[in-house]
């Protein structure tokens, strides 16, 4: 089962730094300590309280850990300072270290761990259910633990009907202070304070480290609005309204392809989503490497360190207005739009087939890889080449699952095999194009430089990537699922009920009804592009007959 975590982001506002300062307080000036009764709603304390642009997601810490930090303060345990900075211009309260704990503490007050009245209108009203299965789970751990804020504060002003625990934690509760630090000086300052703060306690991820360093980039704001659906902390809000409204638009219309309907383990249905869980530790690094990936941007781009090898290389500046931003974002809805939906382009790929192995587990290389391989065959005018072979490719993908585990034991899991998946897929292709077996096949595989680890299934391929309790049943499911699952009656690959197109056997212009006893399924492309040109080549032969036939 995949480890839960507490969404706790919309608790604490994020805001931008401002540049210039004005004066400063004196430490003298600053409170050492807060009081728990200060991040009530009511309070200016947490009216101030902000959270920097630069600072991380807040919702990597699971149930568990958060009751274990309310537990531990009314026990007396000793907590780490908050470390803060007051913006001498606005005079609002920035957390430097210290976030997810300072967060912890304002959902218990609020009672709101991800799923109530401050984080609902905060994420749109777009709350994934593994968002709100870890915030119930944390609230009922804390309430079996030491009780609701508000139980706690009814039972210190009603101490004839408490019980002697809950009254013990409520007096508790009346002594207790946070303890704060305060970084001095001006907004430069803070932000140096922060990363090297970060670089030696709990590590930030890479990913979310570069996505910080880079937040007014394109690529960096594309995949936050990707992941998020264009909602939670606005990244772009500088843009004008029309380009944030734009931006969320399509964030929204791809999250929507990528991430519904949410799955659920153990998988009992082939509606998954193409992307895996939309609320996951390794989503955001997946979708910030697809945003890359599609956009033809490398690290040496946005990192602004290129290498001598890299010194010609355009670096990739912040976007200032948003267009660049945009136009990041229109290209991976094409890209999107190629293997998903029902565009007249769209291949309309199964997702159990292309992302996802025998026992349900997603596979990131094989997402990023079918999404690079999709639109390179596009680019090279080659779908009706894989339209043609694709009821063989897939039968090979579903044969070689094993192969994605494999990759990803020799270079890595997500962008890191990511060549590597893509070499063998257009191997496959071309080879069945050729008309060869699948041992010839594999051979060609293992011939590659490569792809020379690649192995029928072993017992290790077996067991890689156990992560449901309940992938035994998941596999024989889909197992039997995908052998009765309907077929594209053009190509005779596999249809997924998101992109299915609705074909005339006979051709209208040739007389066909609309009646049902006329109408096959078929996949997108299959009755557009594909079934056009079958058609374009059959009426060319034909006139080049008669043609002929006139000659003689």
């Amino acid at each position: 089962m995949s480890t839960q975590y507490a969404n706790l982001d919309a608790l604490i506002r994020r805001e931008d730094f401002e540049v210039k300062s004005e004066t400063l307080l004196s430490p003298a000036q600053l409170a050492s300590t807060m009081q728990i009764s200060q991040l009530e709603a009511e309070s200016l304390m947490y009216q101030v309280l902000r959270k920097p642009d630069f600072q991380r997601e807040t919702a990597n810490w699971e149930p568990e850990k958060i009751a274990e930090l309310i537990e531990s303060f009314l026990q007396g345990d000793l907590i780490p300072s908050i470390i803060l900075w007051r913006s001498p211009k606005s005079g609002n309260i920035f957390v430097i270290d210290g976030a997810h704990r300072l967060s912890a503490f304002i959902a218990w007050v609020h009672d709101d761990y991800g799923d109530r009245q401050i984080s609902v209108p905060f994420f749109g009203n777009l709350i994934p259910p593994e968002q709100i299965k870890a915030a119930e789970k944390t609230r009922q751990l804390i309430k079996a633990r030491v009780g609701s804020y508000q139980e706690l504060k009814i039972a210190g002003q009603h101490q004839h009907t408490a019980s002697p625990e809950r009254l013990r934690l409520a007096r508790n509760l009346a002594a207790v202070a946070i303890n704060l630090q305060w970084v001095m000086g001006e907004a430069a300052k803070a932000e140096s304070s922060f990363f090297k703060i970060n670089q030696k306690a709990t590590l930030i991820d890479p990913t979310e480290l570069d996505m910080i360093k880079s937040r007014h980039k394109p690529n960096a704001l594309a995949a936050r609005a990707l992941i998020r659906a264009g909602t939670g902390h606005k990244y772009w809000s500088a843009f004008s309204e029309a380009r944030q409204n734009e931006i969320e638009q399509i964030a929204r219309d791809v999250y929507e392809v990528f991430f519904k309907p949410a799955i659920e383990t153990p998988i009992k249905t082939l509606d998954v989503p193409i992307a895996g869980r939309g609320y996951s530790a390794d989503s955001i690094k997946m979708i910030f490497d697809l945003v890359n990936v599609v956009n033809k941007i490398t690290p040496e781009m946005w990192q602004d360190q290129p290498t001598k090898k890299y010194k010609k290389t355009p670096l990739l500046v912040s976007d200032t207005d948003g267009s660049v931003t945009l136009e990041f974002l229109k290209a991976v809805r094409k890209a999107v739009s190629l293997i998903a939906g029902n565009e007249s382009r769209s291949l309309g790929l199964h997702p159990v087939v292309y992302f996802y192995g025998a026992t349900g587990r997603f596979q990131p290389t094989a997402f990023l890889a079918t999404m690079v391989f999709v639109r390179e065959i596009e680019q090279q005018d080659r779908f009706f080449q894989f339209t043609s072979a694709r009821q063989k490719f897939e039968e090979l993908l579903l044969k070689y699952r094993h192969f994605i585990n494999q990759v990803g034991r020799n270079y890595g899991s997500g962008i890191r095999g990511l060549n590597a998946t893509v070499v063998m897929y257009h191997l496959m292709l071309s080879a069945i194009g050729e008309g060869a077996e699948d041992t010839e096949i594999l051979q060609r595989l293992q011939a590659h430089p490569q792809l020379r680890f690649l192995r029928e299934i072993t017992e290790e391929d077996r067991k890689y990537g156990r992560n449901f309790s309940s992938e035994s049943k998941t596999a024989a499911f889909l197992r039997e699922a995908m052998q009765n699952e309907l077929q594209c009656a053009i190509c005779g690959a596999r249809l997924h009920f998101k992109s299915i197109s609705m074909d005339h056997i006979i051709r209208k212009q040739a007389g066909g009804s609309d009646q049902a006893d006329n109408l096959q399924l078929t996949h997108p492309y299959c009755n557009s592009g594909y079934k056009e040109s079958i058609v374009a080549k059959s009426y060319s032969v034909k006139e080049s007959s008669r043609l002929r036939k006139n000659t003689d």
